[in-house]
């Protein structure tokens, strides 16, 4: 497995990259990747069913300029920007039998996540489908979804670290669709930074992968940027600026 950590300087770059990393395992046969990113500015995305009327409040997003984005993994829509470390993961379900069942694979990835938040000092319990909440609190720090290949998933969430939450309730509406771990409240009640460390939940995380720290890649390789300016130019994840 590649351990990639690598921040692009736009929101169309970060979310595109993750498509290409599951396009060089599922069709290029480049094996496991897991990727650490954080965006320079504070963006919205969608996932691939995701409404931007029903999930959004539009005029607020217009009138900061905030762009807004669509990805190809399920799951709700969510704030990208400082203070808010993601991690992705392309793995290979034929090496992981657990993948091939979605829930599963989710519980079993969730608890690899679990596992480095603990080495973190951070007591947290997964909540299905796809959420890691802080354990007593039950205040969501992540949130996960997936886009699933022919031999690869890609997996990816958000870890809140140290985001300013005001920014959801400004921008993001109440989901139609909640957990039930949620109980109806509001975004200011329902969600929390964890307070950790960048830098050591990335080592934290690779450790539970068994991986090697000297492994970690910072820049993308020669092939890896032709193709992502191939698939920028193929394809457009804006929906709105």
């Amino acid at each position: 497995m590649q351990v990639k950590d690598l921040s692009f300087g736009t929101p169309q770059e970060n979310i595109l990259y993750d498509e290409l990393l599951l396009q060089l395992a599922d069709k290029q046969s480049q094996g496991e990747f897991l990727r650490f990113w954080q965006s320079p500015e504070l963006f919205i995305v969608l996932g691939s069913v995701g409404k931007e009327k029903e999930d959004i409040w539009l005029e607020r997003a217009a009138q900061d300029h905030i762009p807004i984005l669509r990805r190809t993994s399920g799951g709700g829509t969510v704030l990208q920007g400082q203070g808010c470390l993601n991690y992705t993961l392309v793995l290979d379900k034929q090496r992981h039998p657990d993948l091939n069942d979605l829930r599963k694979s989710y519980a079993w990835i969730s608890a690899k996540v679990i596992e480095a938040f603990k080495m973190c000092s951070v007591e947290a319990v997964f909540r299905p489908i796809s959420d890691i909440a802080l354990a007593g609190s039950e205040k969501k720090i992540s949130g996960n979804a997936q886009h699933r290949g022919k031999k690869f998933i890609l997996h990816h969430g958000t870890i809140l670290c140290d985001f300013d939450l005001n920014f959801i309730g400004r921008y993001l509406k109440m989901p139609k669709d909640i957990p039930e771990y949620r109980k109806n409240r509001p975004h200011e009640d329902f969600v929390a930074n964890t307070h950790i460390i960048p830098d050591q939940f990335k080592l934290a995380l690779t450790d539970v992968f068994a991986l090697k720290e000297m492994e970690r890649l910072q820049t993308p390789s020669n092939a890896e940027v032709l193709a992502l300016r191939e698939l920028i130019q193929k394809r457009s994840v804006l929906v709105s600026y």
